[in-house]
């Protein structure tokens, strides 16, 4: 288990106390922007900070999927269009394809999540940015090279954005939505690595993608919907018998009163202290995935903060880490195939431990088959699946305490299969660390948290001839939230809140043709004052700093971007790569950050 992170924070805020009981969930009853703060911007571009796509030199073909103003939606069927692969573009040999999203919305709304299917297949996950009386334009482009096989046959699009419009309410969300398909350049190479790491062990991507998700008619989206800790969403599937690799690429997404499922109270502070409508079950969270009952992965999610949480202050114009493009999550599947090449009907299952209301899930199953074979054989051989461990220590009197949460986790499978590429042996390894240390103070009205994820899976496939192929992943997933709730009565509050974010992942493939390596490390900083009236923000302040570096084996992108207030303050973006930010196996981060890892927000400032 990762060593917990315990700090000292002295913060002296002399005001009124209220008994509170989660102070950051109070905040879920605003995420609209204030009419007075906005009224006299002019069309603002929100933005997520990420390293542009890799693209050739030639001209794409693109073509208009979707043109849709999502009006009142919610609960309501997913927009539904007839995909059709490109007919006129001089070559269907494609070495990039990116899908984009293009938005605009002007008037007073929620943040809202959507997501984008072609033939049950998900592409995007993503968040709505929070529109301003002025209005606001958003784009989102996300690569799609992976779904090649997918996009090359007819299929059925499908979007879901559930938007709710009323009287007070009154953002329409106007959407292009656009596919790109760049045609292949000689000897084009995006990341500078051998093609046999860009799909299975040979090849661009996998020959077949089945859709572990819900079948259409439906109302909401084609996710599956997990309420509870015991609750259980599952898709029966069938593969060909010639498939001699498959990896689950797992979506997933947390709302209402899982949203901050870091910042949840542990029950037994909720009973002692006679709370109610408080989201408990602790900070914990792991959704886990089985497969025929046998568990064969985990997913320990990224802390997304959608472009309304916490404080949606924050989030004008820079959002919050994967609110625009939510990240999916990798699970090789390749040790279990033998169990699976029957030809028969198998199923994938997804519950949450500790689950509140409500986390979307759904998967894509990638398959690569063997051309020169009408039937593949494999064996497991060996897996190791302990229950994760989870550990508790509670030291609270009445509302104020703290507590520290651990839990670790490993997962390790092994099998192989005989194909015409020869007996290919995979072992694929998830392990898992998790510290979670929180703070009530101040009657329950002052809330930190203190949270880092370890996330690291590896594969490795030894081919004959001993010939080998690894792919490695070192994740970390810092957090820090200091929040202070004061009520203002009628139906007025104010907070101040301090955040820190990050997303950091190394990344190894190698091969006997030689290895790439990327280092990416991703860290917000917020600091935000706001006074709540009902549903509104009246008045506040937010400001955000952000540094974004990546280095790769031949890219690199860094941009360092502070904002306050929809205003960008200072912007600098280089594609230098220097020694000092090479990349480097494990989780030694330097700190090279150009601002500080936390700031205590004066007492002053309120």
């Amino acid at each position: 288990m990762a060593s917990s992170h315990l700090f000292s924070l002295l913060l002296l805020l002399l005001f009124h106390p209220l008994p509170t009981t989660s102070i950051i969930h109070k905040a879920t009853l605003f995420k609209s922007q204030p009419t007075s703060l906005s009224s006299h911007l002019p069309l603002t571009t929100y933005f997520e900070v990420t390293k542009p796509i890799q693209i050739p030199k030639t001209k794409p073909c693109s073509y208009l999927l979707l043109h849709h103003d999502f009006a009142y939606t919610y609960t309501k069927p997913p927009i539904l269009s007839h995909y059709t692969p490109p007919s006129d573009c001089p070559s269907q040999d494609f070495s990039k394809i990116v899908l984009q999203w293009n938005a605009t919305c002007k008037g007073e709304q929620y943040d809202r999540i959507f997501g984008v299917w072609i033939g049950g297949v998900e592409l995007l996950r993503s968040c709505t940015a929070e529109p301003t009386d002025t209005g606001i334009f958003w784009s989102v482009e996300k690569d799609i090279t992976r779904y090649y096989s997918l996009l090359m046959t007819n299929q059925t699009l499908a979007v879901y954005l559930g938007n709710v419009v009323d009287s007070t309410y009154t953002g329409v969300y106007h959407v292009n939505l656009t596919i790109h398909f760049y045609p292949a350049e000689a000897n084009y190479d995006s990341d500078g690595f051998n093609s046999v790491f860009s799909g299975g062990w040979s090849g661009l991507g996998a020959d077949l993608i089945v859709p572990i998700s819900r079948n259409l008619p439906l109302n909401d989206g084609l996710w599956f919907e997990i309420e509870n800790s015991t609750d259980v969403e599952s898709k029966k599937f069938e593969i060909p018998q010639n498939a001699y690799r498959a990896v689950l690429e797992v979506y997933v997404s947390f709302h209402e009163n899982d949203e901050f499922w870091y910042t949840n109270l542990p029950n037994k502070y909720i009973a002692e202290n006679n709370l109610t409508d408080t989201p408990g079950n602790g900070p914990f969270r792991e959704v886990v995935v089985s497969l025929d009952g046998l568990v064969v992965g985990a997913v320990w999610p990224f802390t997304v903060i959608y472009t309304g949480g916490v404080n949606p202050l924050l989030w004008s114009p820079i959002t919050g880490i994967g609110s625009f493009d939510l990240p999916s999550y990798d699970i090789e599947i390749t040790p279990f195939l033998g169990t699976i090449l029957d030809g028969e009907t198998h199923e994938f299952a997804f519950s949450v431990m500790n689950a509140l209301n409500v986390w979307y899930i759904d998967a894509n199953l990638h398959v690569w088959l063997d051309k020169c074979s009408l039937k593949t054989e494999g064996q497991l051989l060996s897996h190791n699946s302990l229950p994760t461990a989870v550990s508790l220590v509670l030291n609270f009197t009445d509302l104020n305490g703290n507590f520290l949460t651990g839990a670790s986790r490993s997962i390790s499978s092994t099998g192989w299969v005989m194909s015409s590429h020869g007996n290919i042996t995979t072992n694929s390894t998830q392990a898992f660390n998790y510290t979670n240390f929180m703070v009530m103070g101040n009657d329950g009205n002052i809330q930190i948290v203190n949270q880092v994820i370890d996330f690291n899976d590896s594969v490795y496939a030894m081919m004959p001839s001993s010939f080998s192929l690894s792919i490695e992943s070192f994740k970390r997933f810092p957090l820090y939230l200091y929040s202070d709730y004061v009520d203002q009565e009628n139906e007025t509050y104010s907070m101040v809140t301090n955040l820190t974010l990050g997303f950091n992942e190394e990344r190894v493939k190698a091969t006997g043709f030689g290895f790439f390596v990327s280092s990416l490390k991703n860290l917000q900083n917020g600091q935000g004052v706001m006074l709540v009236k009902g549903h509104s923000v009246v008045s506040g302040l937010g400001s955000t700093q952000q540094a974004y570096q990546y280095d790769g084996t031949k890219f690199c992108y860094f941009r360092n971007v502070t904002s306050s207030n929809y205003t960008i303050l200072y912007d600098k973006v280089d594609n230098t790569c220097s020694k000092k930010n090479r990349p480097h196996v494990g989780f030694g981060l330097a700190k090279w950050w150009p601002f500080p890892a936390r700031r205590a927000f004066p007492a002053s400032s309120m």
